[in-house]
């Protein structure tokens, strides 16, 4: 069997984009890590905008890279996604390995490789999240009847796609059942990693909620701040994205605060201050709860998706390290913060930080490496 660790084994990484750090590039850097002689493939890469480990490899772009406005209107260019990723040439390499949660697993491998997708989630966009991306209320009628033409050959597109990875690994159990209902494959789950060595708890704690998030249209954001508006609670948002300017001009409660993107020293302050975390979207699973918890908050979060999965209400026989919201109203939202205030007590820090050690980025490492290895195995025996 060919080497995994000392990199004799030619790897291939694929990934959409390197424009920050979120939850798939944190994945990201744990493969880099396991495999530092691999090359990075990617649409788009911003210098500087990822860790030093992702910095440090070898990383290849496609032409979007230098298409004009391409590191801040790169969405815009989505229709040219799968013929960017498939001129990228692959022919001597061994393992390819995507990272992928819109067009990186259209790689087209070559025959004798061992092409293993690690994804995120099927492309949100063009199936289940279509109308919260390009809704009537955000995209006007020409563009959202432009874009609806773009979407159906891009699912044609991507269900032909998925047939070119020999194993799915997804990143939670509500993943892994969209990737059935979207391509017919089966796939293996692998939680994502979090850092449980740098998110830890500390002493006190402050009034405010907290935020964490991409501000793209699925994360929901603008329910929190209608919710938040009547609670008159103090809440911080950390996060950018093309939704910034549309949110920044929302009416909002003066408590109501935009942080911009900070770094993790900073994050891991304000995580271990809050009083709870709010998660108001669907997530496909979501690291950014977990960071939380390892910081021994609770985690107030919509009962759909990777939440599902993380958070642990009152009444299990689990200590409880959040609330669940049944509907994805402001109302709801209200009802479950006011439920939280009036059970913060039930909510132990240690418990919750004990919760998330089961997500530990070590944990993944070895889960993902043992995945790569057996897939190996059956290759070369078959």
């Amino acid at each position: 069997m060919p080497a995994i660790k000392n990199g004799r084994m030619r790897t291939a990484i694929i990934h959409d984009w390197l424009t920050c750090m979120r939850g798939a590039e944190k994945c990201l850097e744990v493969f880099c890590e396991l495999f530092p002689q691999a090359d990075i493939y990617t649409l788009l890469h911003i210098p500087g905008a990822c860790s030093d480990q992702i910095e440090s490899m070898n990383i290849h772009t496609s032409f979007i890279q230098h298409l004009p406005l391409s590191a801040s209107k790169y969405r815009n260019y989505l229709p040219l996604f799968p013929l960017a990723i498939e001129r990228f040439k692959l022919k001597d390499y061994q393992l390819i390995i995507s990272s992928s949660h819109c067009a990186a697993k259209g790689i087209i491998p070559p025959p004798e490789a061992l092409h293993i997708c690690y994804i995120h989630t099927p492309m949100r966009y063009i199936w289940d999240m279509f109308d919260e991306y390009f809704g009537a209320d955000r995209t006007g009628f020409i563009k959202r009847a432009l874009i609806a033409q773009f979407a159906v050959r891009l699912r044609v597109w991507d269900a032909a796609a998925s047939n070119r990875v020999d194993h799915f690994l997804a990143n939670s159990h509500h993943v892994r059942n969209r990737v059935w209902k979207y391509y017919r494959r089966e796939a293996s789950v692998v939680y994502p990693p979090v850092d449980t060595k740098f998110f830890q708890p500390a002493a006190g704690k402050g009034d405010y909620y907290l935020m964490v998030s991409g501000l793209v249209p699925y994360k929901r954001i603008d329910l929190a701040i209608q919710a938040f508006n009547e609670l008159k609670r103090p809440l911080l948002i950390i996060g950018s994205g093309p939704e910034e300017k549309r949110l920044a001009g929302l009416d909002r409660f003066s408590g109501i605060e935009f942080m911009g993107r900070l770094n993790n020293e900073a994050l891991k302050k304000y995580y271990q201050g809050c009083r709870a975390l709010v998660f108001p979207g669907e997530e496909d699973f979501g690291i950014v709860p977990v960071e939380a918890m390892a910081c021994g908050r609770p985690v107030i979060a919509y009962g759909r998706g990777g939440a599902l999965e993380t958070v642990i209400p009152p009444g299990k026989d689990h200590p409880p390290t959040g609330i669940l919201f049944e509907e994805q109203n402001p109302d709801s939202l209200i009802k479950a913060v006011k439920e939280f205030e009036q059970r913060e007590q039930e909510f132990d820090p240690g418990a919750i930080r004990g919760h998330a050690e089961k997500f530990d980025r070590e944990i993944f490492k070895q889960k993902f490496q043992e995945s790569v290895k057996r897939h190996l195995q059956e290759m070369i025996k078959g």
